[in-house]
């Protein structure tokens, strides 16, 4: 389970130094093979493979014709590549999701239970502050028990 918030580097070649703490869950429980894509292109997820691997076998469930899987199709697979960690844990961005996501230079990077979030800080601090978290959020929570 990845948890926390932890700050890194994105590299002039578009690699996004993992931080250690994450890097070791991932390649110690699924490998250094990853997916790493986005829904809207603010940012990026990256999946262990294996966690993308089921993601997938779920979806094959849906009717290939179904809108939403459509569109959930078109926007992985357009910022989305298959990737693995390098030697000194190292993870290529792509140059259309970098430049999508804001990715340069210092990012947070997100434990999100099986995958991660990585974040250009200011863009995250601006979701904060025009999202926050509300009674309606801690009510609607109430209800699975949290």
């Amino acid at each position: 389970m990845f948890r926390g918030n932890y700050t890194a580097k994105i590299d002039d070649k578009g690699r996004l130094k993992i931080p250690n703490a994450f890097r070791t869950l991932v390649e110690g429980h699924h490998g250094p093979d990853v997916f790493v894509t986005s829904l809207t292109g603010e940012s990026v997820r990256i999946y262990p493979m294996p966690i993308w691997m089921a993601l997938e076998e779920k979806m094959a469930k849906v009717p290939s014709t179904h809108p939403a899987r459509l569109k959930f199709f078109d926007r992985v697979n357009y910022f989305g590549q298959t990737a693995a960690f390098d030697n000194q844990g190292r993870v290529i961005i792509h140059p259309r999701l970098r430049e999508s996501a804001s990715m340069a230079g210092d990012v947070d990077v997100f434990g999100q239970y099986d995958y991660l979030d990585v974040w250009n800080h200011e863009r995250f601090v601006t979701k904060l502050q025009h999202d926050p978290y509300t009674d309606d959020d801690a009510r609607a929570l109430a209800e699975f028990g949290i």
